[in-house]
């Protein structure tokens, strides 16, 4: 894994308007590199929209946002380079047909495929085996994910992990690539307190690792730069059929390439 610098993430009076009516409106944050920001909200209020429009992956109706200097959307190819997505319903899920293994490896695999240099994959199978084993541990090392402790260790089925382990697994996956911003949905769903509390030391950890980190959660905890949703969220998209719908087929308005 590399190590990354965080990407500042500024927004002023943001808005993204879809086919039911405004996800989300009038959002703003100042984030410096490195910080921890909450999008806090009600479900149904456009977190999981205002989290995919800050890492470039829908476009935004009105207002300004930029992350690491690069302005959205225009930007957004170059936004979506520097930033990755844990868990996020519809768009970056695991596969429960998987293993843990398997999901680390395929992505080392992939990371090695498309990001590394030449000169890297010319290297003998050996050397890129001992790299990719060497990516996966600092993943998920950062990520709090320790294969001892599972059930069958790497073996373990991604339908047969605990919720919390489930997201340090798609932490670690999103942390391979050195991202500049890491984007995680649904921080603190189906979790008890203190499994809440072992999301935000991890996601503290991260941050302070030098990553930017953007939650969604239902209750930000005290001293998290918050950005909230629900003075955001115009009466007209509140609890309708049509605001779920907004927000749970946000993979239908992905910007250009409507992938991670």
């Amino acid at each position: 894994m590399d190590s990354p610098h965080g990407a500042a993430v500024r927004a002023e009076h943001l808005g993204l308007r879809g086919p039911h009516g405004w996800a989300f409106r009038g959002v703003s944050v100042d984030a410096e590199p490195g910080a921890l920001i909450a999008v806090d909200g009600p479900s149904g209020s456009g977190r999981t929209c205002l989290l995919l429009a800050l890492t470039g992956r829908m476009r935004t109706s009105e207002g300004h946002a930029e992350v690491a200097g690069l302005p959205l959307p225009r930007k957004s190819a170059e936004v979506r380079r520097i930033s990755a997505l844990g868990p996020v319903p519809g768009v970056s899920e695991l596969d429960p047909a998987l293993t843990v293994d398997e999901h680390l490896r395929e992505r080392a695999l992939l990371q090695r495929r498309y990001s590394g240099s030449l000169r890297a994959l010319l290297r003998p199978r050996s050397e890129r085996a001992a790299a990719a084993r060497a990516r996966i541990e600092a993943a998920s090392a950062a990520a709090g994910l320790d294969l001892t402790a599972l059930p069958k260790k790497g073996r373990t089925s991604v339908r047969d992990l605990e919720r919390l382990e489930a997201l340090r697994l798609s932490v670690a996956l999103g942390l391979m690539g050195g991202p500049r911003l890491l984007a995680v949905d649904d921080a603190d769903l189906k979790l008890s307190g203190p499994e809440r509390d072992e999301v935000w030391e991890l996601l503290r950890s991260v941050a302070a690792s030098g990553v930017t980190t953007l939650a969604v959660c239902a209750g930000a905890p005290d001293g998290v730069l918050t950005v909230s949703t629900r003075r955001a969220a115009p009466k007209e998209t509140t609890k309708t059929k049509e605001t779920t719908e907004t927000e749970e087929g946000a993979a239908d308005a992905l910007a250009e390439t409507g992938r991670p």
